[in-house]
């Protein structure tokens, strides 16, 4: 009895430590940021409460195809992040799990989530969350990020879709309101992926990567990473400008904007890895706040 326990145990921690391994293919913090920006879509594609039913079923079918569109990243990039200390610790990089055993689990959770936004949501937004999954997936991956240094840039659209796809859950259709949402992501992901790319410099190196930082070096990095954040305040205004938001939302934008272009400024004038990694961290901050500032002026009347 103790021996079958023991081996039981031991199955039940085996099972675990495959069941961690898959999660960190999805990878959950991008993941999280992504449907959080999908949800704030939701809730303001309706003056009220969206209904919650279609919340739930939106929420975990985006969930499920971006996670099926991380994992197939993983794939693709087994031999990139096997080179990189930020990624080396995947298990696609390991070798851990095999390329059949991701492709499964793709096609499983995303299939999955495919059948729940088509027949619980809506076919709009199965078909453009679909479009996401294949533009980050193939376009962004195999075709834009080993070859151009304006990767972040092009690729950065199918990043910047998760409000049009919250939105298009509760209302069926696409608005320039939800367009403008990814438009805002669109203008942040430079800065953000840039900060991260000048302290990872080395690894983009070693990986072969042409990001920015290697092709045109440090110092224009830092010079379009100013340029983009000041782009981006002028960007997350346009909501108070076409009266999609009130004060209330406007003066957070400014504020959030002002400590971004400031971290933006000291990088340009006084480089480190250090506040390369504190602009890094903010520009996440930033959006999570910005997007829920957005939320909070659709529900504050009394400052529109």
């Amino acid at each position: 009895m103790g021996f079958g326990f023991f081996m039981e145990s031991i199955s039940v921690s085996n099972v675990g430590l495959r069941l961690r391994q898959y999660w960190v293919l999805t990878k959950p913090r991008v993941s999280q940021l992504a449907v959080f920006c999908a949800v704030i879509g939701m809730f303001l594609a309706t003056p009220g409460v969206p209904p919650w039913g279609t919340v739930v079923a939106a929420t975990v079918g985006i969930w499920l195809l971006a996670a099926a569109a991380f994992a197939i990243n993983c794939l693709i990039e087994e031999q990139i992040d096997a080179r990189m200390a930020r990624t080396a610790h995947r298990p696609s990089a390991r070798g851990d799990i095999g390329a059949l055993q991701i492709i499964g689990m793709s096609g499983v959770v995303g299939g999955l989530g495919m059948a729940i936004l088509y027949t619980l949501v809506n076919p709009l937004t199965m078909w453009l969350t679909f479009a996401t999954f294949v533009g980050y997936a193939v376009i962004y991956t195999i075709i834009l990020k080993p070859r151009t240094p304006q990767n972040i840039v092009i690729g950065g659209l199918s990043g910047a879709m998760p409000p049009a796809l919250g939105w298009a859950a509760v209302a069926d259709s696409v608005p320039a309101e939800a367009w403008l949402l990814v438009m805002i992501i669109f203008v942040w992901t430079p800065p953000h992926f840039w900060a991260l790319a000048l302290y990872r410099t080395r690894d983009y190196e070693k990986a072969g990567l042409p990001m920015l930082p290697i092709t045109h070096g440090a110092q224009v990095t830092r010079l379009h990473i100013l340029l983009y954040s000041v782009a981006l305040l002028a960007t997350t205004v346009l909501p108070y400008v076409i009266r999609m938001s009130g004060m209330f939302y406007l003066v957070c934008a400014v504020a959030l904007g002002a400590v971004f272009i400031g971290y933006a400024w000291k990088l340009y004038r006084h480089y480190s890895d250090e506040l390369s990694r504190k602009l890094f961290r903010y520009s996440i901050l930033y959006l999570a706040l910005l997007f829920a500032a957005l939320l909070l002026d659709h529900w504050l009347p009394a400052w529109t």
